[in-house]
């Protein structure tokens, strides 16, 4: 997280407690105050401004968060061109595999999925949209980091570091710029189980005619079907061309 040059505290309290109750999903005035080390009273205030903006709702004495939040998110996703041009195309890749198929941005050096569709066969995970991850360990991320600036790819992993998520997942800087370069030589990057054990992915970037990157594409399955021609040669075919879809249509929207 970047640092303001200067922070209004009460927004910063806000957040801070808007963030315990995703995490606690509910809490009382006493909770948020034992959490935060603050007053009682002040726990209240905020929380008394945030029900009366719609941003909380309150149920037989906790605090929850609001779907005023969805609103806004959907809105937010909506307004991206490429959840508008890529759905289609990545609706289509989980009917073609049958697995699971993927939308991924990159905001503030994170991973954020904006959209999932589920082939017949696809695997239900963890990370449903909206959820955000670190990029280092997902092949979607791995796609995006291939085709950002190196200053700027240093600077995500000083800020957001690069913890294990499986004995697979890639923790040496040098590691990672060595697969980034191979994912820039062979147009998509593979996730062999980094981030979830049995899981391979194969993901694919989207960059519009200015060389821009704008997020990535990926299907995900079990490495019992991800495997041989169909992990080698289908899938990567399948994929790379739905991004090179999305892009061109990308440029010219």
């Amino acid at each position: 997280m970047s640092t303001a040059k200067n922070p209004v505290r009460s927004v910063e309290r806000s957040l801070e407690i808007i963030q315990v109750l995703r995490e606690l999903d509910g809490a009382t005035v006493t909770d948020i105050a034992n959490h935060l080390d603050v007053t009682k009273g002040t726990a209240h205030n905020h929380l008394s401004t945030l029900l009366a903006h719609e941003v909380v709702v309150q149920r037989e004495g906790e605090y929850h968060l609001g779907i005023r939040l969805f609103e806004i998110g959907e809105e937010i996703r909506s307004g991206k061109q490429i959840y508008h041009v890529g759905v289609p195309e990545v609706n289509k890749l989980a009917e073609e595999t049958g697995e699971l198929a993927n939308i991924l941005i990159e905001e503030h050096g994170w991973g954020t999925y904006l959209h999932r569709a589920q082939g017949d066969r696809a695997l239900s995970l963890d990370t449903g949209v909206g959820a955000r991850v670190h990029l280092h360990n997902t092949g979607l991320g791995k796609a995006i980091l291939a085709h950002l600036p190196e200053e700027y790819v240093r600077d995500v992993l000083d800020r957001n570091g690069m913890p294990a998520t499986t004995d697979k997942t890639i923790t040496s800087r040098g590691h990672l710029f060595e697969d980034l370069a191979a994912i820039r030589e062979r147009g998509y990057s593979l996730d062999a189980g980094e981030r979830a054990e049995g899981i391979r992915c194969v993901a694919a970037p989207v960059i519009t005619r200015d060389g821009e990157i704008h997020g990535a594409i990926s299907v995900a399955g079990p490495r019992g079907r991800m495997k041989g021609e169909r992990l080698d040669t289908k899938i990567p075919e399948l994929v790379t061309n739905a991004a090179d879809v999305i892009g061109i249509n990308l440029s010219y929207a």
